[in-house]
């Protein structure tokens, strides 16, 4: 600008004193207003500038207005960089909010939804683009939720049900920060919740499992106590048979619990072994005989000769708890057929067939549960813990077999597992002879 102003004065100024001193004004003030019009254009073109989308580069310019102009640009740069990184760290930020297991919501002062994650709209049944700026009240309409929210009392996480997961629990905590914006925190605990209910019912069952025995046993041992001497010896041995019946089914229970237990927590695979698959079947019939004292026909098929991979210990339990209970669930006169073939595939089959009283459709896909009966008084009397066919499904798991089941109420039952071709392998020659 100095050096704008120095070139008027070198011109305006002799052209007053050789000339005449209005030409001489004339000039200077000529030079001042093309100074004027250059630096409103600069200006101009500034303003324009500021007037477009972020990121457009400054026009060019010269002199003072270009020391302006490469200030500002240097300046826009700077900022352009905090804004990526900025930025950057945001779009991080959201990346790991969506890969969070746990849902994540924020409100706004109204309780509208600023943002939310996929987990939180899975969890509670929202859109992530079309409900964001919906207040969260209108969508998920729940009393208690609303009621929670509204309380101001986060101190405790809220056990929430949601109307559109049927059967889901969550567990929602609400966070507050800011200004009075609140996070809503919510983790799926449907698996923990339905596992507290198991470990209820377990405990439960288990006890009522035990208090029958355990109040007969106690029954007859006050009875012989408080007439000793009068109680006559064959009512004395009644009594103590029928304690020693149940107490061994007290024991019966406590074993089935434990193993029950170990196939569940997960306990190390057995060492495995190579089992003649006809030889175990034809000793679970032997067993399968001696449980059904002659009530029944027991009749055993094992002519596929071959050997099973697997361990033996286990295996033995799957296939005996089959055959005992079709033993417990035929009356006296039935039949019991024990069937062991190769199939097609290559897999092996071992089959429990009986006419016995068969089961309604409604009870087979819990068949498998703990402490489960299609026929509670039948069952314990006939000795059974109601922990059989659980023990056999996780046997049956271990050894990536399956356990198939199919019954006719009134006509009978066939429970077939199915163990893989690979875990078959073919007869030793001493077999075949």
């Amino acid at each position: 600008m100095v050096s704008s102003l120095a070139m008027i004065a070198a011109l305006a100024i002799p052209f007053a004193v050789l000339v005449s001193p209005l030409l001489g004004s004339l000039i200077a003030l000529a030079g001042l207003l093309a100074m004027l019009f250059r630096h409103h254009a600069y200006l101009a073109r500034l303003v324009r500038w500021t007037q477009q989308p972020v990121g457009q580069s400054l026009p060019q310019a010269s002199g003072l207005w270009d020391l302006v102009y490469s200030d500002l640009n240097r300046n826009v740069r700077q900022a352009s960089a905090e804004r990526a990184k900025l930025g950057a760290e945001l779009d991080r930020f959201r990346d790991a909010s969506q890969a969070m297991p746990d849902g994540v919501m924020y409100l706004s002062l109204t309780g509208s939804i600023e943002w939310i994650n996929r987990r939180a709209a899975e969890d509670l049944g929202l859109d992530p683009k079309r409900d964001r700026g919906a207040p969260i009240t209108n969508l998920v309409r729940q009393p208690d939720f609303v009621h929670y929210l509204e309380s101001g009392d986060y101190s405790e996480p809220f056990l929430f049900h949601p109307i559109r997961r049927r059967g889901a629990a969550l567990l929602v905590q609400v966070i507050t920060f800011g200004d009075g914006r609140r996070m809503i925190i919510s983790r799926d605990v449907t698996q923990i919740e339905r596992l507290e209910t198991m470990r209820r019912d377990f405990v439960a069952n288990v006890s009522h499992e035990l208090r029958t025995p355990l109040t007969v046993v106690s029954g007859f041992i006050e009875t012989v106590l408080d007439g000793l001497e009068d109680v006559p010896h064959e009512e004395l041995q009644r009594y103590l048979t029928m304690a020693h019946e149940q107490a061994a089914r007290m024991q019966r229970l406590i074993q089935d619990l434990l193993v029950l237990s170990a196939l569940e927590t997960g306990a190390p695979q057995p060492v495995e072994d190579v089992v003649d698959a006809a030889g175990l079947v034809r000793e679970v019939a032997r067993e399968t005989e001696a449980l059904s004292a002659g009530r029944h026909q027991v009749t055993v098929d094992a002519h596929d000769l071959c050997r099973i991979q697997g361990s033996a210990k286990e295996l033995h339990s799957a296939f005996a708890n089959l055959a005992s209970n079709a033993i417990r669930y035929t009356p006296a006169g039935g039949k019991v057929h024990l069937r062991w073939r190769l199939l097609a595939s290559g897999a092996g089959e071992f089959c429990v067939e009986d006419d016995g009283i068969g089961i309604a459709p409604e009870h087979v896909p819990r068949l498998t549960e703990r402490f489960y009966r299609v026929d509670r008084g039948r069952s314990r009397e006939t000795g059974g813990t109601g922990l059989g066919l659980a023990i056999v499904k996780h046997v049956l798991t271990r050894h990536q077999a399956e356990l198939k089941v199919v019954s006719t109420p009134g006509e009978g039952s066939c429970f077939c597992a199915v163990l893989p071709a690979r875990r078959i392998l073919p007869a030793l020659d001493d077999d075949a002879d």
